[in-house]
């Protein structure tokens, strides 16, 4: 990690998006780390609410033991497989034995869908989320994180097509809360062309973030030209001024 680029940032995200919440940025790494490394986990918990311990400033790092949700353990690359009958889970379920999510009309609907999902495997033995600010000179950010409001959302979505031929700089795929921020950022780091990733529509997951707030995930390489266009795009006018200042005002504490 460059430190003065994290310094460089922090400036100008203080500039243009006064007082919001920093981002994370997530890697992986064979080396533990962070208050929550090596926990065990004893019962189901959702990965969303291990995240918003790193918004507040706690390293997350995470092995596949450490993770509850069978869909955390894929779309982090720690698991292959999926959870026994997920097409009925999804989708109807069945009758006196498995109550179904319904967020899929059919379970053949959901097996398609998973066909242009394939798993991955993680690259090193723990996953790691750490707020921008406490980043150190040998991590090595993969996909940067934001959690935000529609105004933030607004510049953040902007940014990214700024230097956009192609209208769709950011996608919307559907999928889990963790394959949001995870699966589908760090599948674009594999294409030539990455773009940043809408996300946290998934109603098992909303519960523990803000009812006002959705994810904005972005592969390094994207972030990095967002940062880099910053000073000369949109955020320089006063038709972001306004924003900017409203941003300013609504500006509020990170969830517990």
């Amino acid at each position: 990690m460059d430190l003065s680029m994290k310094e460089s940032f922090l400036d100008r995200w203080g500039t243009y998006f006064p007082d919001a919440a920093l981002p994370l940025a997530f890697f992986y790494s064979d080396t533990p780390c962070g208050e929550l490394c090596g926990r065990r986990s004893t019962r189901y918990r959702c990965l969303i609410a291990d995240v918003q311990a790193a918004r507040k400033g706690k390293t997350v790092c995470l092995d596949e033991d450490g993770i509850a949700c069978s869909g955390g353990k894929r779309y982090l690359g720690f698991s292959q497989t999926l959870r026994p009958h997920f097409e009925e889970f999804l989708s109807s379920g069945i009758p006196g034995e498995l109550e179904g999510e319904r967020y899929k009309k059919s379970p053949d609907i959901v097996a398609q869908l998973m066909q242009s999902q394939p798993p991955f495997t993680a690259p090193a033995k723990y996953a790691v989320f750490k707020r921008w600010d406490i980043l150190e000179q040998g991590d090595n950010p993969l996909i940067v994180i934001f959690f935000a409001t529609p105004d933030i959302l607004a510049g953040l979505f902007t940014l990214a097509n700024f230097d956009e031929t192609d209208p769709y700089g950011v996608i919307t795929p559907m999928g889990s809360g963790c394959s949001s921020i995870v699966y589908r950022p760090y599948r674009e780091l594999l294409s030539d062309h990455p773009r940043a990733v809408l996300g946290m529509f998934d109603v098992s997951a909303r519960p523990y973030i803000p009812h006002d707030e959705l994810s904005f995930a972005v592969p390094w390489p994207k972030f990095l030209s967002m940062f880099e266009n910053m000073e000369e795009s949109f955020l320089i006018t006063h038709s972001w001024e306004k924003i900017r200042h409203r941003i300013a005002s609504t500006s509020r504490d990170v969830p517990g």
